[in-house]
């Protein structure tokens, strides 16, 4: 992983970290399948510009069979199920639970794609999946935490894992911008039907209008450029560990915008998922690597 494509997976996280703070606000003025479409939308409104400048609108027309199959996996059911979560499980914890997204890329790349893992990657997987037992452990003991919400944030997790997996063997040559754009048209048409048999009976404040104009141009505008741009440098397995850092960085928002004190098991969570995130981008080998180089440079 180069360091421009770590810097974006860096951004990527905190933006991500900060999006379920928006969901969990909006969520319970908008519904769970409103919001989803109200999310899509906008979301593919901050592509067009890009579309225009790159020339990606074609594709979307030509590659609309995996685009509408990754609107659905990779978009409308998770966006669908975190909505639901957000209505019974605290932001921290769902950003937690998210992070068990490149377990399940990692799991599908080498059953479905037959991607190979280096031992490092394996122990970076193991190593990070670790931090978000320690910290869900640390949040979740003692709650009254039903599982049903849990299962939904699980089996959206393994979708953005699934979802991965399938740009990268459908649309590998595409435009990130087209894939961007094209999975949030075919999200919100999947499920424009249904929202609008579920709108609201109040129109939403105006504070639950900012976090979804936050989560849907920030949180998914935005941010979903920077994960297709992963997705094709630097590989799904790898751009899916933005699942890791999610639960760091609402951490540090917590802090910053609630408040909130982190406990000794949050830092040691959070200290196990960055180990995991260097084993698995490969940094960790790579500064092995030059240490060698320079002890052999001394020694020559």
């Amino acid at each position: 992983m180069t360091s421009r494509e770590l810097s974006a997976l860096i951004v990527l996280g905190a933006i991500w970290g900060a999006s379920f703070m928006f969901m969990r606000v909006a969520a319970p003025e908008f519904g769970v399948l409103p919001l989803v479409v109200l999310r899509t939308s906008l979301a593919a409104l901050v592509f067009v510009p890009f579309l225009l400048a790159r020339g990606g609108a074609q594709q979307i027309v030509a590659l609309w069979r995996p685009l509408a199959v990754l609107g659905a996996i990779n978009t409308a059911i998770p966006f669908a199920l975190f909505n639901f979560a957000s209505l019974h499980l605290q932001a921290a914890v769902l950003a937690i639970l998210n992070a068990t997204a490149p377990m399940f890329a990692a799991l599908v790349a080498f059953i479905w794609l037959k991607d190979r893992l280096q031992i490092s990657a394996v122990w970076g997987l193991i190593t990070g999946f670790v931090g978000v037992v320690v910290i869900s452990l640390d949040k979740t003991l003692g709650s009254q935490i039903s599982i049903v919400p849990v299962l939904a944030v699980t089996a959206a997790a393994f979708c953005y894992g699934w979802g991965a997996c399938i740009m990268k063997k459908w649309l590998t040559g595409a435009k990130p911008v087209a894939v961007a754009a094209g999975s949030q048209i075919w999200a919100s048409l999947l499920l424009a039907p249904v929202a609008l048999t579920q709108l609201p009976l109040q129109w939403p404040s105006s504070l639950a209008w900012l976090n979804a104009l936050a989560l849907a141009i920030g949180g998914t505008g935005l941010a979903y450029l920077l994960y297709f741009y992963l997705i094709g440098s630097a590989g799904p397995a790898k751009a899916v560990m933005v699942g890791y850092l999610v639960p760091l960085f609402g951490i540090i928002w917590g802090v910053i915008l609630l408040n909130e004190v982190p406990s000794v098991w949050d830092v040691a969570g959070a200290a196990l998922i960055l180990l995991g995130i260097t084993l698995t981008s490969g940094i960790a080998r790579r500064i092995v690597d030059l240490a060698k180089r320079r002890a052999g440079q001394s020694i020559g």
